[in-house]
């Protein structure tokens, strides 16, 4: 059976639920944690605007836009 999702998250005082964040760097542990960015990218929990880059932890590019340099022809 899957995993539940809900187990990344952590209760407020009000009673809400919040996600855990990942960490910053994946650990290389064999039992993955529980905020580690591998595991969490592969199960689908890793939050919005998030990827996994050389196992670290980096942020998407909204836009989408490349910077374009452009050469001067003399």
């Amino acid at each position: 059976m899957g995993k539940d999702k809900r187990k990344n998250r952590v209760s407020r005082d009000d009673g809400t639920q919040v996600a855990k964040l990942p960490k910053k760097k994946c650990c290389v542990s064999k039992p993955r944690c529980n905020r580690c960015p591998l595991r969490m990218l592969k199960e689908g929990t890793l939050p919005e605007g998030y990827t996994v880059k050389r196992r670290k932890l980096v942020t998407v590019d909204q836009t989408g836009a490349k910077k374009k340099s452009k050469k001067i022809a003399a």
